[in-house]
């Protein structure tokens, strides 16, 4: 705009620049920062403007990933350098002072998932899951968004879904290119994220995955592909709804709503009775044409509880794997038998030691199943878990009789 000043009278130029000023002194205070210790014991930042107490708070869980990343330059966004300096905290600095009309914004450093999406592991996942629980477990906290890497997005999330016990909003987010190109996508990811925590149509969701302007349910999300914008999908029922600007539909909801408000809401996966240390170690065995026995017999051997088997079809093994799974199961190994395709598997028959994945992804039933296993030993305990949290209907009859 400033250059076809020069197309302008002297006086009609001082009267712009002018208006231009005072437009700028009149926007919000800048952004301050105040750090204490979250509920979790973690630190906790509050960000933008003085508190308003007609709006939601919201806790940002700094858990890393892309969106904190830079690329060697504004077009390499295949390409990493390294990460930005305050990670989440100055991204969102950049938001305002848009981001001050939706919600107060504190933001916790977690660590853990922070880095590549290849150095996650229990440790991590429980960390970040207590805090989250730890946040929401304040009054004054309305929500929590938690950022992750999005290789493994879906199953940070899934994992949050079964073991976080507040039924507040819970949106995970990332992005798919770095701070500072022309392509990055953390912005509107993270506002929109902000958004839909601080709308409350989440609640009794579990968590849910926002990316692109849309919302999934963590059960059913996958990443599709390694590059593109729209890699989240649900390959089945597709997204719970949308949120444009500050439009925020909800299409649809995980079964589990139906029990909001209830104490069968819950799960049983409560975190804070167990350690990482604890958790159950399980295998996911891939089937393919000539599936050599080993690939099930080496894990048993290195002492996993148990092994999902991310089967061809609706959820088939070779026969070389389908002996060794008979021999581990002897051994009390406990087996999901989940597909490969990506659709609807091997629904369960209650066979010994083989408990029917349906069509929860190898990845996520491998959660379920670790889970499981370390809160119980009962396989008839873990299958009934696969059917219930597992696999939530929406059945509104079975609800209204308080099933």
């Amino acid at each position: 705009m400033f250059h076809d000043l020069k197309l302008c009278t002297p006086t009609w130029r001082r009267h712009v620049i002018a208006g231009v000023a005072a437009a700028i002194v009149a926007l919000p205070a800048p952004v301050a920062y105040g750090e204490t210790l979250s509920a979790s014991g973690l630190p906790i930042t509050d960000i933008g403007p003085q508190h308003d107490s007609h709006k939601p708070n919201i806790v940002v869980i700094d858990a890393g990933g892309t969106l904190e990343a830079t690329a060697r330059d504004r077009i390499s966004y295949l390409h990493y350098s390294g990460g930005i300096k305050g990670g989440v905290a100055t991204v969102l600095k950049d938001l305002y002072p848009e981001l001050a009309g939706v919600a107060n914004i504190s933001v916790v450093q977690v660590g853990g998932i922070l880095g590549a999406s290849g150095g996650v592991g229990n440790e991590a996942l429980y960390k970040v899951s207590r805090a989250i629980d730890a946040e929401l477990a304040r009054s004054d906290v309305d929500g929590v968004v938690v950022t992750g890497g999005t290789s493994v997005l879906e199953e940070d999330a899934y994992f949050f879904d079964l073991t976080v016990q507040s039924d507040k909003p819970v949106v995970a987010t990332g992005a798919m290119h770095q701070y500072g190109t022309f392509t990055y996508d953390a912005y509107t990811n993270l506002f929109s994220s902000i958004r839909l925590a601080a709308s409350g149509k989440t609640t009794c969701f579990g968590t849910v995955v926002l990316l692109n302007d849309q919302f999934f349910a963590a059960r059913d999300v996958s990443k599709t592909d390694g590059y593109r914008m729209d890699t989240f999908k649900d390959r089945i029922y597709g997204p719970l709804g949308v949120v444009n600007e500050d439009h925020i539909l909800s299409r649809r909801a995980p079964g589990r709503i139906t029990k909001c408000g209830t104490a069968a809401w819950k799960t049983p996966f409560d975190l804070s009775k167990t350690t990482p240390e604890r958790l159950a170690p399980v295998e996911i065995v891939y089937g393919h044409v000539e599936g050599d026995a080993s690939a099930i017999s080496a894990p048993v051997a290195a002492g996993f509880k148990g092994i999902v088997t991310a089967g061809f079809g609706p959820g088939d093994i070779s026969r070389p794997l389908i002996k060794a799974r008979e021999e581990a199961i002897k051994k009390g190994v406990l087996f999901v038998a989940a597909t490969r395709t990506g659709g609807e598997g091997t629904y369960d028959a209650g066979l010994p030691g083989i408990i029917g994945g349906g069509d929860l992804l190898p990845q996520k039933a491998r959660l379920l199943l670790q889970l499981g296993l370390s809160f119980s030993n009962d396989q008839a305990q873990i299958r009934q878990w696969f059917s219930t949290f597992g696999d939530p209907e929406f059945d509104i009859g079975n609800a209204r009789k308080g099933k």
